[in-house]
C-alpha cells in the first residue's frame, strides 16, 4: 500500500514538475513572481513606516503579475482564472487611474501654492 502511495505520488509529481513543463507555465511561473512580489513591497514599505501603506509599485507589480496571469489563464483555457485575473487587472488599472488623479492634484495644489 506504501509502495503504491509512493509510486502514485512520484507520477504525479513528474507529470507536474516535468511532463507538464512548457513556455506556458514558465509564462505562469514569472507572472506568479511578479505577483508576490507586490506583497514584499507592500510589507517592506509599512514596516519602513511602521504602519500599513500600498506603495505604487504594489499596484504596478499587480498589473505586470494579473496581466501574464491573466494571460496565462486565457492560454491554458481556464474560465474560473480567467474571471478571477481579468477582474483584478480592471481593479489594479483604476487604482493607478486613482494614485496618479491625486498625485496631479496635489501637484496642482503645489504650484498654486508656490
Amino acid at each position: 500500500m506504501l509502495v503504491d502511495l509512493a509510486n502514485a505520488l512520484g507520477g504525479y509529481l513528474q507529470d507536474v514538475f516535468i511532463n507538464k513543463f512548457d513556455f506556458a507555465v514558465l509564462i505562469g511561473l514569472v507572472a506568479q513572481a511578479l505577483f508576490t512580489m507586490r506583497f514584499l513591497v507592500q510589507w517592506l514599505a509599512s514596516e519602513k513606516a511602521g504602519r500599513s501603506v500600498i506603495p505604487f509599485s504594489f499596484w504596478l507589480f499587480s498589473i505586470g503579475g494579473g496581466l501574464l496571469l491573466f494571460t496565462y489563464s486565457l492560454w491554458r483555457r481556464d474560465l474560473v482564472f480567467i474571471l478571477g485575473q481579468g477582474f483584478g487587472v480592471f481593479v489594479y488599472l483604476r487604482n493607478v487611474a486613482l494614485v496618479l488623479k491625486e498625485r496631479r492634484g496635489e501637484a496642482g495644489k503645489a504650484r498654486k501654492a508656490g
